[in-house]
């Protein structure tokens, strides 16, 4: 089984012989954790829930209006998010983040973000697979129903545009 999670993307071309890279983005489990990377110069990282692979090469997620990553982005576009998710997902996609609903339809305290990846690190190694990602309890499960909400809306936004 694990041997099948390493087989399920092939790195395109080599960065540099140590640093593999992905020409697509694979698909991850929906209830993913990522971590999202801005500078101001210098980096910040936060998690963000649910990012939506919306192509090869675009991500959606929704970001709190009033996050400080957010102000980061518009000033400083080039981010990173980093995905390490079950099915042997191990990557940094790289790019520029850009707000595309603001407010975010049915969401008016959050803002609908696109990042147009350039590059994609393939970060899986021969000696490890990554069985599952962050894991979380959900304690409110009225702020579930409200990242649920959000994710179809970031679906309907990556239909529209594909």
């Amino acid at each position: 089984m694990v041997a099948q999670s390493r087989e399920r993307q092939e790195p395109l071309t080599e960065h540099t012989p140590d640093h593999p890279e992905l020409d697509a983005l694979p698909e991850w489990p929906l209830d993913t954790i990522g971590v999202l990377v801005t500078a101001d110069p210098a980096p910040h990282a936060i998690p963000v829930s649910w990012p939506v692979r919306a192509g090869d090469r675009r991500i959606l997620l929704s970001l709190k209006s009033d996050r400080g990553s957010l102000a980061r982005l518009r000033d400083r576009p080039e981010v990173a998010l980093l995905i390490l998710s079950g099915g042997n997902v191990a990557l940094c996609a790289r790019g520029a983040a850009h707000v595309i609903a603001d407010p975010m339809p049915g969401a008016e305290d959050y803002v609908a973000v696109a990042i147009d990846v350039t590059v994609i690190d393939d970060h899986r190694q021969s000696a490890f697979a990554v069985l599952t990602g962050i894991q979380r309890t959900v304690i409110d499960p009225t702020e579930l129903r409200y990242l649920e909400k959000r994710v179809t809306t970031l679906k309907a936004m990556a239909t529209e545009r594909n």
